[in-house]
């Protein structure tokens, strides 16, 4: 073994520990008790699931005290709220995303500055639309709504499905598509025999990175949520307050919170590959 092998080994070694090192620690955290947590120790001297437990319950998780209120709600109804924000929010941009994509791609629609004008909503922080979404959504009585957090995260990840369905779209000869109109197929039949199943791997691999970012959103969901619609990163961020932290629950919380993403990825696997490196290889 060169050095050159060496190297690379080493540099994988360190990148993987650098990955894995948060995600180790979250598991260790969530296995140990309230006198664990500020320890060192990485294997608990004492194993318990009671703070997986206690999420599950309408009740104070270990650790806690009976003023911290807001946390002794189960993370049910937000976890449930999540998965419904977050699954249609990422279905709307994908569909509303691949017909504006399609549309630029192949028939310019709305020009070159239309196209740049969908990056305004992301060239702004976050924190400059709360105060006119609050106003907008009370006037509507939209507030503490499911439709609220999913109309606004569609609009604000739409921008990314435009842009990355279009240069999967891009990547497609249009002379394909022409010889199925010759042919004697439907506009609409193209689409769907051809174009889709073509870029089927893009489709999958940006509805995976859109949901992330639909899932894990905290500020627009702390914002016009209350107690109907809050979701599970807002559940979160209520193990802890002025009495203290839920070192453990928050652990817990955090590590369910990934399962339908490591799902998600795991289920789409073999399209991811295809989808990250479409349009490289002719």
């Amino acid at each position: 073994m060169n050095y050159k092998q060496t190297l690379r080994y080493v540099l994988l070694i360190i990148v993987t520990l650098w990955t894995l090192g948060p995600v180790v620690w979250m598991i260790s955290l969530s296995l140990k008790p309230p006198t664990e947590w500020y320890s060192a120790n990485i294997i608990p001297k004492k194993l318990i699931l009671d703070n997986y437990i206690n999420l599950f319950n309408s009740s104070v998780p270990i650790g806690g005290t009976y003023f911290m209120t807001s946390i002794a709600e189960a993370i049910t109804v937000p976890y449930i709220n999540s998965l419904i924000i977050a699954s249609l929010s990422t279905v709307f941009a994908i569909l509303i995303g691949f017909c504006t994509a399609y549309g630029v791609s192949r028939y310019k629609a709305g020009g070159t500055f239309t196209l740049f004008f969908t990056l305004l909503t992301r060239m702004l922080p976050g924190a400059t639309f709360v105060a006119p979404l609050l106003v907008y959504y009370s006037t509507f009585k939209l507030m503490d709504t499911h439709i609220a957090l999913i109309l606004l995260y569609t609009a604000v990840t739409l921008t990314y499905a435009i842009w990355i369905l279009k240069g999967y779209i891009d990547e497609i000869p249009p002379e394909w598509e022409e010889a199925a109109l010759l042919e004697g197929a439907a506009p609409w039949t193209v689409i769907t025999r051809v174009t889709l199943p073509l870029i089927r791997g893009g489709i999958l691999a940006s509805a995976l990175f859109i949901f992330i970012l639909n899932w894990t959103e905290f500020l627009f969901a702390l914002v016009l949520s209350v107690t109907k619609a809050i979701t599970l990163p807002v559940q979160i961020s209520l193990y802890a307050s002025a009495v203290g932290r839920m070192y453990g629950s928050q652990a817990a919380c955090g590590l369910i919170a990934t399962i339908p993403m490591v799902i998600l990825g795991y289920t789409i696997q073999r399209y991811l590959v295809t989808g990250f490196t479409f349009g490289r290889v002719r």
